[in-house]
């Protein structure tokens, strides 16, 4: 049996991020020694107390450089090195010193808005609004955005908000530092900024290392499963922006068939035979993975797939249709709770009855739950017994559960807002272990139709009206 990616290539994810991390001190060496500039005092990776000061002191400097740009420069290295070569404790140190030592000036803010209330005539208020808006560009911002001037400065940001995000849950004073990276790094991103590469078994080590630690949705098994990645009858597609050029942003996985495919071990299958591709007429997305975590949240245009339709539509002509093959990744945190509170308001009389009956539970929701919880599947008659009620469940979650206007579901909201049809719900098309946890096996087909991708996308991000097949609205 294939090892896992985890067992396989144990730590690849940590290898990666300290190789780039002696990448970026081996270059910020270089130009912190052409600037000649040496700035006394060494803090310890834990950054202690009496180091503090010492930082402070160092972010102080970026703001208030006096020789000019290649000092500013060298002092902002000396600053990023010193996070880099910071322990996990004392990056948590450094941010929050960032984040509440060089914030807003809140005295100034209220006076900028006092005087604004205040002003006699149209130059008058054009002068204090330009003031208000100095007084609301942060310190921490502006060190922020030096490290844009630097050779991999960019890169770093991003591996900052990294290492930020989980904090922010935890310490509500770090929410301002990340609102300020969040627009820096955002003022960055749009689809027609990217290039997209396609990656092939030729590609380099790097490249195909990345590939495999950085694929979140079905883990790479061997090598031998990511050769079967890049057959004939495969793609694989990389986003890169020109800020990290050597650095992936998203991996796009592309199977050619012959008609929709509704089963992930299939596609994943390293002993199916090669497709003669001069007979696939479908083109089907089975994996989509962020490589940078820093990046959450931040969009890259709404129409990343229609990058990679647009590019299969004209290297591959037989190609007419095109379609996912998408987890639901919240469908059983959305139920499980429901379930096993005994909400049994989702079933109809007669799904009530059935599932009393074959669970040999007084209720049908709790019945149900516990038989998720069990190795249901491999039961064929069980199986078909629940079908239609999980099926069921599933397009309600997928179209009436909503954030506000919009799908509860991730997935179907990326697929969604980039002008997708939720086409199809697949019975068991994956039945790993994730899969079954996740969403009890089921997965989607959400369907790009060319001449109604715009229009899809409209309705749904201004009205929230998802565009559904007549197939998945026969199940509710």
């Amino acid at each position: 049996m294939a090892k896992s990616a985890e067992t396989k290539y144990p730590g690849t994810l940590t290898n990666l991020r300290r190789k780039a991390v002696v990448g970026v001190l081996r270059t910020w060496r270089e130009l912190s020694g052409s600037a000649r500039l040496a700035i006394t005092g060494e803090v310890h990776p834990t950054l202690p107390k009496e180091n503090i000061d010492h930082l402070r002191k160092q972010m102080n400097r970026c703001l208030n450089s006096k020789g000019g740009e290649i000092t500013a420069r060298a002092h902002t290295v000396e600053l990023g090195k010193t996070y880099l070569n910071l322990t996990e404790a004392g990056r948590v140190k450094f941010l929050i010193l960032l984040a509440t030592n060089f914030d807003i000036d809140r005295n100034r803010l209220s006076k900028c808005i006092e005087a604004i209330q205040n002003a006699s005539d149209k130059k008058d208020i054009s002068k204090q609004e330009n003031d208000l808006r100095d007084a609301l560009t942060s310190p921490r911002s502006t060190i922020l955005r030096q490290f844009n001037s630097l050779p991999e400065g960019f890169k770093f940001l991003v591996d900052m908000r990294m290492d930020l995000l989980p904090l922010v849950r935890k310490n509500a004073s770090l929410k301002g530092l990340e609102y300020d990276l969040k627009n820096i790094l955002s003022g960055w991103f749009d689809v027609g900024l990217l290039d997209l590469v396609e990656i092939t078994w030729d590609s380099s080590a790097a490249i195909l290392e990345k590939l495999i630690a950085y694929e979140a949705v079905h883990k790479v098994r061997s090598w031998d499963d990511l050769k079967n990645r890049l057959d004939a009858d495969r793609r694989v597609y990389a986003f890169f922006h020109n800020k990290m050029p050597h650095e992936p942003l998203i991996f796009v996985h592309v199977a050619l068939t012959r008609g929709l495919t509704g089963n992930v071990q299939e596609i994943l299958d390293e002993t199916s035979p090669v497709m003669d591709i001069r007979e696939a007429d479908t083109a089907i997305f089975y994996s989509i993975s962020n490589a940078q975590k820093g990046l959450a949240g931040i969009s890259f245009g709404n129409f990343l797939i229609k990058r990679v339709v647009g590019r299969l539509s004209r290297e591959l002509k037989q190609i007419k249709h095109f379609s996912t093959l998408s987890p639901i990744p919240n469908l059983r945190q959305w139920l499980d709770p429901l379930l096993s509170k005994g909400d049994e308001s989702f079933f109809t009389v007669k799904e009530i009855k059935e599932l009393k009956l074959l669970t040999k539970s007084d209720n049908a929701a709790r019945g149900l739950h516990q038989l998720l919880e069990a190795d249901w599947h491999t039961n064929h008659k069980i199986a078909e017994k629940i079908k239609p009620v999980l099926m069921h469940l599933a397009a309600h979650y997928l179209i009436n559960e909503k954030n506000k206007l919009l799908a509860l579901d991730p997935v179907a909201h990326f697929h969604l807002t980039n002008g997708a049809r939720l086409k199809r719900i697949n019975w068991l098309g994956d039945t790993s272990h994730k899969g079954l946890k996740q969403a009890a096996g089921l997965m989607v087909n959400y369907y790009y139709d060319l001449d109604y991708i715009d229009s899809n996308h409209e309705d749904y991000v201004t009205e929230g009206k998802i565009a559904t097949s007549r197939t998945v609205r026969g199940l509710l």
